[in-house]
């Protein structure tokens, strides 16, 4: 369903853009006019949902990006403001996932990349665009964390470490940035289909039992992730920051 919000004239940057929850959140943005940067290693899946997205009333610009290192972020950036001009609303959306197991198991390398991706992405990210949506007094992010953040995943120590983390971030820089006119917000969702998530969804155990206990009893879907995202950047959420929206099927109210 197409919202009415109006984002005309906005720039966003949404990491992880092609595929997933990046791309449910592109696809909305676009919708409402703003011009969306979209980011990640992959330029094949880039094209494909600028092309696939290129009817909306946004454009959709590809980016090759590796959120690892900081002098790709440095030309996103640089893209996307002559392309477009400064960004209004980032979405860190990027993560990886590569420590799951016993938390013993877990080596110095995997650490390292796990905060590298999940953590300092998001970081170097805000220290380039946030100083210009504070000069303009407006501005919107939204971090993309997960309900493993909020409590323990077994077996996975790093994912859920990087998530909590990047939670209480998303809190400081609210705290932080309110009063420059930049509001800073998190989605945590539960299991969503997504080829990230696979490794869960397509574990019928795994299903079975989180449809048994989980109120709403089933695996959510990406497009309910983008609704969220276009809420928070909308000035209907304009008195909305530091919060962690949880969208989860009800998951973590048991």
């Amino acid at each position: 369903m197409t919202s009415a919000t109006n984002l005309e004239g906005k720039v966003a940057i949404v990491t992880g853009g092609g595929r997933g929850i990046g791309k449910a959140i592109t696809q909305r943005l676009a919708e409402a006019g703003a011009n969306v940067a979209i980011a990640s290693r992959k330029m094949d899946n880039l094209k494909a949902t600028a092309e696939e997205f290129a009817s909306l009333k946004g454009k959709i610009l590809p980016v090759e990006c590796h959120v690892g290192k900081p002098d790709h972020l440095e030309n996103l950036v640089q893209t996307v403001e002559k392309e477009f001009g400064p960004a209004d609303i980032l979405v860190n959306n990027s993560a990886t996932n590569i420590g799951q197991g016993p938390s013993l198991d877990v080596t110095d390398e995997m650490l390292d990349k796990m905060v590298e991706i999940n953590i300092k992405a998001a970081l170097r990210l805000m220290r380039l665009t946030v100083p210009k949506m504070m000069e303009k007094k407006n501005g919107s992010v939204i971090n993309i964390a997960s309900i493993a953040g909020l409590r323990p995943q077994p077996g996975g120590l790093l994912y859920s470490f990087t998530k909590a983390g990047l939670i209480m971030m998303t809190r400081t820089w609210a705290c932080e940035f309110g009063k420059s006119g930049v509001r800073v917000n998190a989605i945590a969702p539960g299991l969503i289909q997504t080829d990230f998530s696979e490794f869960f969804w397509k574990n019928e155990a795994h299903v079975k039992k989180l449809e048994a206990v989980q109120p709403i009893p089933r695996v959510g879907k990406v497009e309910e992730i983008g609704g969220a995202a276009l809420y928070l950047t909308s000035d209907d959420a304009s008195f909305v920051t530091g919060q962690v929206f949880v969208i989860d099927g009800g998951a973590t109210a048991m």
